[in-house]
């Protein structure tokens, strides 16, 4: 039986919620530029004079509002994610699968991902970024990261990468079982927001495809749960800088929406394989101020997927779908 390595790749996070720890993480993490697009003489003044400066004290107390004694909540879900998968793989398919969960900023890294992989012997790899929807600035430069390792290993096995899924049936269902659980135990706000991390739009004019992709997951769930479309709408969120970002943004269709007669509303991210600071401080607490500061009445966070079963069931179908795919290559 041939072993398949998985690479699990999510963003990363700080080791600690402390200001050092923030400003190492942000400092790698801005330094991309795919994140950001800025000419690089420019952005180095601007990230080491002024983001540095002001951004990690800030966001150390978001992330201290959202620690838990098992850390990072992204660290901590994406592992559960990790094991959710090795124990499906070593239930139906003992031997034939090892995941590796690896960050693209922050530990655990690519790098060491790739030294552990050898060390199994893998047959074939198999690369799924844990982002359902495609963007040069998550996907695209994760890729880009495992690329450049894997690049200088000799004799490494075939390599695969999952790209996108964000029209997956089973990921829609997964998401949209979820949601009708969440209001089977807390009942139905009036509407459903389902926002997406938001991008630069001349990323999206330069081609990204990351815009129609949230477009179409948006639809697919609200058709899966029968909404109408005044039952839901599509928002984007995590501004960052002066820069026009995609649209319609998140804060500003909280504000206005208890002026348009609705009082109540369920949030879910869609974008997100795993909670973390943008969903847990972001969406469920920051936000949620906003909506009941603009006269909103009820406000409720459904939690991302993380390693809900069904969850865990569509990304294995995922993985085994790709490895099917790329053994029939090989058999060709």
């Amino acid at each position: 039986m041939q072993k398949t390595a998985v690479v699990l790749i999510n963003l990363g996070t700080p080791e600690a919620p402390t200001e050092e720890a923030v400003r190492e993480y942000l400092r790698e993490f801005l330094s991309d530029p795919r994140v950001v697009t800025i000419p690089r003489f420019i952005w180095w003044f601007i990230l080491n004079f002024i983001v540095l400066k002001k951004r990690p004290a800030i966001s150390a107390k978001a992330y201290q509002s959202i620690w838990t004694d098992q850390g990072s909540p992204l660290m901590s879900n994406s592992k559960a994610i990790r094991d959710g998968l090795q124990n499906q793989a070593d239930q139906q398919a003992a031997g034939e699968y090892e995941f590796t969960l690896a960050m693209r900023y922050g530990q655990p890294s690519i790098s060491s991902a790739i030294e552990t992989i050898k060390q199994q012997g893998a047959d074939k790899l198999i690369v799924l970024p844990l982002y359902p929807q495609y963007a040069t600035s998550s996907t695209g430069t994760a890729l880009e990261a495992f690329k450049q390792g894997y690049e200088s290993w000799p004799d490494a096995p075939t390599s695969h990468s999952v790209v996108e899924y964000h029209a997956d049936q089973a990921y829609i269902a997964a998401l949209a079982d979820s949601i009708q659980r969440s209001w089977a135990d807390h009942g139905r706000a009036e509407c459903l927001l389902m926002s997406f991390h938001g991008v630069p739009e001349r990323t999206i004019t330069q081609g990204d495809p990351y815009l129609a992709q949230c477009r179409q997951t948006a639809q697919l769930l609200a058709d899966k749960l029968a909404l109408k479309p005044a039952q839901w709408r599509l928002v984007f969120q995590s501004r960052f800088g002066r820069a026009k970002w995609i649209q319609p943004y998140c804060v500003e269709t909280l504000q206005r929406l208890p002026q348009e007669g609705i009082s109540s509303v369920d949030v879910v991210c869609p974008g997100f394989a795993a909670d973390c600071l943008e969903t847990l401080e972001e969406m469920a607490l920051q936000n949620r101020e906003v909506f009941m500061q603009a006269g909103g009445e009820g406000y409720r966070y459904i939690p991302a997927l993380n390693d809900d079963v069904k969850h865990i069931g569509a990304l294995f179908a995922l993985v085994a779908s790709h490895n099917d795919k790329s053994h029939k290559q090989e058999s060709a």
